[in-house]
């Protein structure tokens, strides 16, 4: 249907259609419902309705049913969208018809005086059964709409094909989900059955969906239901019930989908099936989320001038993304590679165009570079994630390890130091703890360093640190502050998901080309966390630092890779050693079987953040370490062949398990 309008024609909705139909309807009833009143009350008999009483009702019954569908309109009776129809219409039916029981008091009561020659009651049955017969009708004419629909909805399901949806999870999340696949519906997909560990659930319905016991019944479930996807519905669980229920959940061959913790405190309105995401590996870790106090982040980064170094890699990268949304004066994104850089720029520009972004090409190997870079832009924080970070790689290459990872760290802190840097936050790793491989001893190098320079400030000794060089110095020269007074703090923490050389992309690489995946050992086990908990661990040892401290993440149980590998083809929907075969090629060299987080004679302190510990510094021989470091400086560049040796004398802690 359409009407013209200035001489343009537009369409009447359906639901104007539906709105006109319900008017005219309620015009009826209005008009009805308290004459049925008067005809029960008197026997069913209209000739035995006394005039004194029908008189009134007759006077009033146009002028109430005008005033009553006014009062109906101005209630959202006829807004509302009756096939989803729920409490918050009831609500409005209950307001329009209460509202309009006072108007018929008031005006039959005035009718009354009106064409009566004595004043006298209607009976009370004339306005309770009137209210009741008008609240009966508007109600039903609404909410069984929504009934046949669903009705015709459970009919269709019973026949034909759809895929059985098996819900863990009872509470509102799932109840939500429930009610939004009914409204909208999800293809073929239709919840048969729920699973809740509250034993005061079991046996009992939602939704008119049976809740048949706790996780122990996930299996049998599958086979009895025939279930094909499994939803979890459960964000306030802890990380080690989701876990152990997740691991339950990938033994059957059933497609996962998960509801995360982010939901826990959404109103159950806002949750949409939309919501569930396919589980992934950092959901198998059983390893809470790291809370950070955004606050403290937000008042030690904003308004300062930021570089990030080895800004274009995986973990600088998220190290911008993160600083970016805390308002610094300036971040400056400085990476020898182009291409990650221009990427993370690109990003940046998009999402916040606000921010004043500076990207700078170069190496922290080049003296001369950092010199201009630091003068240039005069740095309050940062964040030294630049390094060589791929352990076989370096085995190979350990002259290139020692230039980039220590000499870039050396060079980097001291043009920091130099030009007044308030802080500097040195990215390393758990290989630095009894490290087996060149990269392990690199990084537990450059812990050294910034630990050398913080005595040094603290001890009024920087004379003794000396910039490091292989060229003429020209252009590279930088004098110390009178008085320097940056903090000098590192953050250590294990393999992160997803980042560049991570095992994760290569095993999904593995098993998207039909496998087999390689694993170097079946019991090889590593400590996981994930980029952004990483970035926020850094951000939050910032606000702790004092200088000098090594920073830990808590993080939890150790995986082990075998089971990492499996629970990825798993939650590719394919079964390890059937669809995908796993095979063990042997320990790679400078590989640990497992690694550690805090060397032995480091104790560890507490910080306000329970997952973020502090060790305590090894003592050693600055001095003496500062000449060794420029002697191997020298050999570096020299490509000498003893280079490992010279790492061993330097850490003592570095015990290679494979040379060359």
């Amino acid at each position: 249907m359409t009407q013209k309008t200035n001489g343009n024609i537009r369409k009447i909705q359906h639901w104007q259609i539906v709105a006109i139909a319900l008017a005219v309807y309620d015009a009826i009833i209005l008009n009805i419902s308290y004459f049925i009143a008067l005809w029960l009350r008197f026997d069913c008999s209209v000739k035995m309705i006394p005039q004194d009483y029908l008189k009134p009702y007759l006077y009033f019954t146009l002028i109430y049913m005008v005033l009553g569908l006014i009062i109906y309109w101005r209630c959202g009776l006829y807004s509302a969208m009756w096939r989803f129809a729920s409490f918050m219409e009831l609500e409005k039916i209950v307001l329009g018809t209460g509202i309009s029981f006072i108007v018929q008091v008031i005006g039959v009561s005035v009718s009354v005086a009106i064409v009566s020659e004595e004043f006298i009651r209607m009976p009370w049955s004339y306005y309770l059964v009137g209210f009741m017969m008008q609240f009966l009708f508007t109600m039903g004419a609404r909410f069984s709409y929504r009934f046949l629909l669903l009705v015709k909805e459970h009919r269709s399901n019973a026949g034909g094909d759809f895929h059985p949806v098996l819900l863990v999870g009872a509470g509102s999340a799932g109840r939500a989900i429930i009610r939004e696949m009914r409204r909208f519906g999800q293809g073929h997909d239709r919840i048969v059955c729920i699973i809740d560990d509250d034993a005061n659930k079991w046996k009992r319905f939602l939704d008119g969906i049976p809740i048949v016991g706790g996780r122990d019944m996930i299996l049998s479930c599958v086979e009895r239901y025939h279930v094909e996807k499994i939803y979890i519905a459960i964000p306030s669980a802890a990380a080690d019930d989701l876990k152990e229920i997740l691991n339950v959940c990938k033994e059957t061959d059933c497609s996962l989908k998960l509801l995360r913790g982010m939901y826990q405190m959404v109103d159950e309105d806002q949750i949409s099936v939309r919501d569930l995401k396919d589980v992934s590996i950092e959901d198998l870790l059983g390893r809470d989320t790291i809370r950070v106090d955004m606050k403290e982040i937000y008042e030690a980064v904003s308004g300062k001038v930021i570089l990030v170094t080895g800004g274009g890699g995986s973990i600088g990268s998220e190290l911008c993304r993160q600083l970016a949304k805390h308002s610094p004066e300036k971040l400056i994104i400085f990476d020898v590679y182009e291409n990650n850089a221009y990427e993370i720029q690109q990003e940046l520009l998009r999402d916040h165009p606000e921010l004043k972004l500076c990207v700078e090409i170069g190496s922290v190997r080049d003296s001369r570079r950092l010199a201009q870079l630091f003068k240039k832009h005069r740095p309050q924080l940062v964040y030294h994630a630049a390094a060589h970070k791929h352990v076989p790689l370096m085995e190979g290459s350990p002259a290139e390890a020692v230039k980039n990872n220590a000499i870039g760290t050396y060079k980097t802190a001291y043009a920091a130091m130099c030009t007044g840097v308030e802080r500097f936050v040195l990215i390393s790793t758990d290989k630095a703890v009894n490290p087996t491989n060149v990269m392990g001893a690199t990084k537990r190098l450059c812990e050294m360093v910034i630990q050398s320079f913080d005595h040094a400030i603290r001890s009024g000794r920087t004379a003794e640190l000396k910039n490091l060089f292989c060229h003429v110095s020209e252009g590279a020269e930088l004098v110390p502050e009178e008085t320097p007074h940056t903090e000098f703090v590192a953050v250590r923490f294990g393999n992160v998901l997803g980042s560049n050389g991570s095992v994760v992309p290569l095993f999904k690489e593995q098993i998207a080309q039909g496998g087999p995946v390689t694993v170097t050992h079946p019991d090889i086990i590593r400590y996981f966390m994930t980029i952004p908990e990483a970035v926020s661990l850094v951000l939050q040892a910032g606000t702790y630092a004092k200088g000098g401290e090594i920073f830990v993440l808590d993080m939890g149980s150790p995986v082990k890779i075998d089971t990492l590998a499996r629970n990825l083809i798993r939650l590719s929907g394919l079964k390890p050693d059937v669809d995908i075969k796993i095979v063990y090629t042997g320990l790679r060299p400078g590989e640990k079987m497992y690694e550690e987080k805090l060397m032995e004679e480091e104790g560890m302190k507490t910080t306000p953040n329970k997952l973020i510990h502090i060790g305590n510094p090894i003592a050693f021989d600055e001095r003496e370490f500062l000449e060794k470091l420029a002697a191997l400086m020298q050999a570096a560049y020299r490509e000498d062949t003893d280079i490992r040796a010279m790492l061993a004398d330097m850490v003592p802690s570095y015990h290679p398990e494979n040379k060359e």
